[in-house]
């Protein structure tokens, strides 16, 4: 039996988890808690929130996200792969910036738009 806190709502719930009953879940007081819990433990997914460097703008950094969970297993080997990442302005929130991150299908996209700077 595992025991978490369930993130998916602010309420928090203390959860247990039996791995020997298929992943049964108690202590959730929604449906959310109980597909969280069994995630969690089988295949536990984070989105990624980061910056990578910006060239041509009046900002050094451009905020980015993985445009969906990404496997937490690969969540450093994804950082790693921002930190060899530049994008010259100009830059349009949403835009994909690396596409299908691993072959997971998750993209990095911008969060923030960025106009080229003027001289």
């Amino acid at each position: 039996m595992t025991q978490i806190i369930c993130i998916t709502c602010p309420k928090g719930c203390h959860l247990q988890v039996d791995e020997e009953n298929d992943f049964r879940v108690t202590g959730n007081n929604c449906p959310r808690g109980e597909t969280y819990g069994k995630n969690e433990l089988q295949n536990p997914v984070r989105t990624l929130t980061s910056t990578v460097r910006l060239t041509g703008a009046r900002t050094p950094r451009l905020p980015v996200k993985s445009s969906a969970p990404l496997p937490k297993g690969r969540i450093f080997d994804a950082m790693r792969l921002l930190d060899e990442v530049s994008v010259a302005a100009p830059v349009r929130c949403g835009q994909i910036l690396l596409p299908d991150v691993f072959g997971t299908g998750v993209d990095i996209v911008a969060t923030k738009s960025f106009d080229a700077a003027q001289s």
